[in-house]
């Protein structure tokens, strides 16, 4: 009898305990995995804010303290005070939007794309660059 010549195989037991291994670490890892993308795109959306902010305080300090009243005076100054008209699509996640824009004030908002999924909180700046928060439902 010829017992040297075993196929040398994995057992069924083994390749369900490899895969039931494989389960739990996703189920630990892919929930980290998405806050991580949140928590970038969030912090995105307040850096994009305060440079849009930057941008509208530089052009009031240049401008005897009226602030620009539309988003192409920041685009078209020259130098441009802005490189990109960041309103005009989504980034990151976040729609901006910069509603008010007068001599006077401004209020500029980033509002997640899906909320929950790309981002769990909307951003305002403010006069002042006071940026503040708020659940998105």
């Amino acid at each position: 009898m010829n017992y040297s010549r075993r196929k040398k195989a994995f057992t069924l037991v083994e390749i369900m305990v490899v895969i039931a291994i494989i389960a739990a670490l996703a189920a630990f890892a892919i929930p980290n995995l998405l806050r991580s993308k949140v928590n970038a795109n969030e912090s995105n959306a307040q850096a994009t804010l305060k440079t849009i902010s930057t941008a509208i305080e530089s052009y009031g300090a240049a401008n005897d303290g009226n602030y620009p009243t539309a988003f192409s005076d920041l685009t078209g100054a020259t130098p441009p005070y802005l490189n990109e008209d960041y309103t005009d699509a989504a980034r990151q996640g976040y729609d901006f939007i910069c509603g008010t824009l007068t001599a006077t004030d401004y209020s500029c908002t980033a509002t997640p794309v899906a909320c929950g999924t790309s981002g769990t909180k909307i951003f305002t700046i403010t006069n002042g660059a006071v940026l503040t928060s708020a659940a998105c439902s």
